[in-house]
C-alpha cells in the first residue's frame, strides 16, 4: 500500500510539474492544484494514520499525529483560495492581452 501510495505522489508531482512549465495560464492553474495535492496526500501521510486510533501521543500503542492533519486542513483552505485567485489573474490577463499565454508572447501564425 505505502508502494502504491508513494507511486500516486510521485505521479501527481511529475503532472503538476510538466503542467506548472507550459505557456498556458489554465494549464499552469491546473498543474498548482496538483501539486497542493501532492503535498497535502505528503503531509497526511507523515502523520501515521492509524484506523480507531486516538490522536495524543501517551500510553496508546498507536496514534495518529494531529498536527498534519491541521497542517492540510488549513492547505486545503489556502490552496482554494489561491486556485481562485490564479484563475481571476488569468482571466485578467486574458481579458486586457487578449491571449492566455504565460510569456506574453503573441502566437506566430
Amino acid at each position: 500500500m505505502e508502494l502504491l501510495y508513494a507511486i500516486l505522489l510521485g505521479v501527481l508531482t511529475a503532472c503538476g510539474v510538466y503542467l506548472v512549465l507550459r505557456a498556458r495560464t489554465f494549464p499552469v492553474v491546473v498543474g498548482l492544484t496538483l501539486l497542493s495535492y501532492a503535498v497535502n496526500l505528503f503531509l497526511f501521510a507523515a502523520g501515521r494514520l492509524h484506523t480507531g486510533a486516538p490522536p495524543v501521543i501517551g500510553r496508546a500503542p498507536a496514534y495518529t499525529d494531529p498536527l498534519p492533519q491541521a497542517l492540510v486542513l488549513t492547505a486545503i483552505v489556502i490552496g482554494f483560495a489561491l486556485t481562485a485567485f490564479a484563475l481571476i489573474l488569468s482571466l485578467r490577463a486574458l481579458g486586457a492581452s487578449g491571449h492566455d499565454r504565460v510569456d506574453d508572447r503573441k502566437e506566430k501564425p
